[in-house]
């Protein structure tokens, strides 16, 4: 074939892979439906006019079509790792975190249990052996869920819902192709076949192994991708590189699953690589990495569907008996994960609660398409399978393929509507009439002014002022006839909005480069959360959100240990150091959102509504402020210097926005402001490593604001500060136990304990002091103590105590008040004559 002809042919699919769009959405369809059957319909006209006598004049092209060199391989190997990739790429993978339990259910258990009813209710009917059945199901079990996804997007449907239709389709394909591989090997000609042990025992090989060179060759990427920050084009040409080396190295090199590869490949560039790229790198990659999505989806689906009127050539009646088998094991399967596994992980807390009209438009959604196709095509090249068995998996892969395609697909926006997921709820609606009419009154305020600053004459403008008046009055009148809303329900829609204003706000400073793109990540992620459960909480669950941020992250306990323990201080540093520099921006954040609640909200919910939330705010920012408090008093002056970090940061953004008004107003030219830039960018790089948080150098400081040490001199402070120990403790870490000989005194630094004797409970803080009266009685503790809050205690050694005792006369003074405080008569001549 001319490659003029090659040329044309794939230009025309580029073509109607860009028409397909609008009129799928003109005909209300789903576009992958619209270029099955625009596939088809080539597919079958070309060998329409090759083999009939109508006319010869179309028979150069139909040849050309008919000659394309479609085989499995173009589609595993060429579009399935762009596809993949692009789907891992831009998934909100922090959140798909969240949602792992449903996403691995729905894609990995789905999958299995597909295969197994497809393949025995196949078996009972179809004559074949149970192995190919098994593939067969295992071919059919893959979904193409990117039509229920896009009209859950253009629904109210909930986020997480299609965040987990979305994570489904990310791994179901590698499932599905690693079951397949290993029934392919069981049927194939002159292969010896596995024992089926040997091939579960190899499954797991698969699967880690993949992630494993995913991992491994992104980590190795990222460092590359960094450094040609100041050449895009080179960043993406090295990004399109990556899933195909990746696919190529697992599939070919190192025998493991190339599909997990590349999702491993995707998901960790999509994890770590907004905090070593530019926000203007990762827009652009995945910008183009969309394009190329959108591209390789489409000419997958065209290709495929070029080949069906082939694969279908030898239908006979008796297949679309099969076929019909395999359609109703499939939704059959598919329905016992929605409606049978899927409530109960609901109900263990391990999967969100999914409304059984969702369920049903998940499992109609689930439509079939390329992969499908790809697999089967692979069984029809391939020498080593029957020619019985090619045909049978043929047909009834693409009969099932083309069943939820034209059936499924055609009906599943009929679908959505009878269920009613298309319609907004009664608060909606009524909250839409009263968001219209406020802006409209917004509009109808300012048009009379800028019309004329416009110069129009007043006759013009009083005519349109009269008839945009009646439209405000119409919106006024909807507004006052909709259906009430209760103040409880708008203090949510108003906790929603204040918490999607928060996002923005978050948005703009990361992309003024005010907060690294890390702890961006981790904001969005918590305020998504936020949204969401206020969404289905309301007030109660807005603040109890909110709280869970401010706790320490589910590491910090490891973190202590490893420090209290083995003197390992780095993940305790770090920990703290993200932590401070997390409440730092929220409480900044949280300072902004009052004006929005003055401006946006009190127009459209009212001035209680408005007054609530602000006192919901004020109680935010007061936990938010009294747990910074708590960290200040841990680890003083790290906050100052994150803030002035943070103080710096803004102070460049609006130099740089100062620099880009001067050029647009021409006052300074091009290679001026280059130069400025490359200024700026200097010193925001310096910016960009976080101050780091010395353990050390905070246990000095420490012992520097202690009272019982502020008559020690510098130099005695640092001997001291040597011998002492820094402890971090968590609320409800018992510190010593009844009965217990302590070896050791502590001093809290900060926080609190209890100390519990009998009945009596009594309270230490910071400036005080435990474990030294027993330790100098030398008795066992009658009592216990435990820390209330999270508190940083100085231990200090026996024998280091009792030295510092006979030379510190406060620290002497402090401990005699405090036995006779509690009674116990102590006599400490001893020490002093040995000092």
């Amino acid at each position: 074939m001319e490659l003029f002809v090659i040329v044309a042919i794939i230009a025309a699919l580029f073509a109607v892979i860009g028409l397909a769009e609008p009129v799928a959405a003109r005909l209300r369809l789903p576009a992958t439906v619209i270029l099955a059957v625009l596939g088809t319909g080539i597919g079958g006209s070309a060998a329409f006019f090759l083999h009939t006598g109508f006319t010869d004049a179309f028979d150069p092209v139909a040849e050309a079509i008919l000659a394309l060199p479609i085989r499995s391989n173009l589609f595993l190997y060429v579009f399935l790792p762009t596809l993949i990739f692009q789907v891992a790429l831009t998934l909100d993978v922090r959140r798909m975190m969240d949602d792992w339990m449903p996403i691995l259910v729905l894609s990995v258990l789905a999958v299995g249990v597909a295969t197994v009813v497809v393949g025995y209710a196949l078996f009972a009917v179809a004559g074949l052996s149970l192995m190919v059945c098994l593939m067969v199901g295992a071919i059919v079990s893959t979904t193409d869920p990117s039509a229920v996804v896009g009209i859950f997007r253009s629904t109210p449907a909930p986020q997480r819902l299609a965040r987990i239709v979305e994570g489904e389709s990310l791994l179901n394909d590698a499932a599905a192709i690693a079951l397949f591989g290993l029934f392919f090997a069981f049927i194939a000609i002159g292969v010896p076949s596995p024992s089926l042990g040997e091939a579960l025992l190899e499954f797991p090989w698969l699967v880690a192994g993949g992630v494993f060179v995913g991992w491994a060759a992104a980590r190795l990427m990222l460092p590359a991708l960094s450094r040609l920050g100041a050449h895009p084009l080179g960043q993406v040409s090295l990004s399109v590189a990556l899933p195909y080396l990746v696919f190529v190295l697992a599939e070919n090199g190192l025998g493991v699953s190339g599909v997990i590869a590349v999702v491993a490949a995707g998901l960790t560039l999509n994890f770590l690589g907004p905090g070593q790229l530019s926000p203007q790198a990762v827009e652009k990659l995945r910008d183009t990495w969309d394009l190329l999505g959108y591209w390789a989806g489409g000419l997958i689906f065209v290709l495929a569907a070029l080949l069906i009127p082939r694969l279908l050539a030898d239908l006979r009646l008796f297949d679309l008996v099969l076929i019909g088998v395999t359609v109703l094991a499939a939704l059959a399967a598919r329905a016992l994960i929605l409606f049978g596994l899927l409530p109960v992980l609901t109900t263990l807390r391990l999967s969100p609660q999914v409304e059984p009209r969702y369920r049903v438009a998940i499992l109609w959604g689930g439509l079939r398409g390329a992969v499908t196709l790809a697999l089967a095509l692979a069984v029809t090249e391939s020498f080593r399978i029957p020619p019985d068995v090619k045909r049978q998996v043929a047909i009834i892969a693409t009969g099932f393929t083309l069943f939820t395609l034209l059936v499924q697909g055609t009906t599943l926006r009929l679908m959505i509507a009878r269920l009613g997921l298309n319609r907004l709820s009664p608060i909606d609606t009524a909250l839409s009439a009263q968001v219209v009419a406020v802006a409209l009154q917004t509009v109808r305020d300012t048009v009379s002014e800028a019309a004329r600053d416009m110069g129009l004459t007043r006759e013009t403008v009083r005519d349109e002022a009269k008839r945009y008046a009646e439209r405000v009055d119409a919106a006024v009148h909807a507004a006052e006839e909709a259906a009430g809303i209760l103040d409880r329900d708008r203090i949510t829609l108003g906790l929603v909005a204040l918490a999607g204003r928060e996002r923005d706000l978050i948005i703009d400073d990361f992309r003024e480069r005010t907060i690294p793109a890390r702890l961006a990540n981790r904001l969005l992620l918590d305020t998504d959360r936020l949204i969401e459960a206020t969404r289905t909480g309301g007030r109660l669950a807005y603040l109890n959100e909110a709280r869970r941020r401010l706790r320490a992250a589910r590491g910090q306990r490891v973190a202590e240990f490893l420090h209290n323990r083995l003197r390992l201080s780095g993940p305790l540093s770090s920990q703290t150091a993200d932590r401070f520099e997390r409440l730092v921006a929220v409480s900044l954040i949280l300072k902004q959102l009052h004006g929005f609640i003055d401006t946006r909200i009190r127009r459209i919910h009212g001035k209680r509504v408005a007054d609530l939330l602000h006192d919901l705010l004020e109680r935010r920012a007061e936990e938010t402020e009294q747990a910074l408090e708590g960290l200040r008093l841990q680890f003083p002056g790290y906050a100052e210097q994150l803030e002035r970090r943070l103080i710096r940061q803004i102070v460049l953004a609006q130099e740089e926005r100062e620099y880009a008004a001067l050029v647009e107003d021409g006052l300074i030219g091009p290679e001026l402001w280059q130069a400025l830039l490359v200024r700026i960018q200097k010193r925001r790089d310096a910016l960009e490593v976080r101050p780091p948080l010395d353990l050390a150098v905070q246990k000095s400081e420490l012992v520097r604001q202690f009272p019982l040490f502020a008559d020690m001199d510098e130099a005695q402070r640092r001997r001291l500060a040597r011998r002492l120990r820094t402890v971090y403790a968590a609320p409800g870490d018992r510190l010593l136990k009844r009965g217990e000989n302590p070896r050791r005194v502590w001093f809290i630094a900060s926080g609190a304990v209890e100390v519990e004797r009998g009945t009596q409970i009594v309270r230490l803080g910071r400036g005080e002091m435990f474990g030294h009266l027993a330790l100098l009685r030398r008795s066992a503790r009658r009592g216990q103590i435990t820390a209330i809050t999270h508190c940083t205690l100085l231990a200090l050694d026996e024998a280091q105590f009792l030295s510092l005792l006979g030379r510190n006369k406060a620290l002497r003074a402090a401990v005699l008040a405090s036995a006779e405080k509690r009674g116990v008569t102590l006599d400490l001549t001893g020490l002093t004559e040995a000092a």
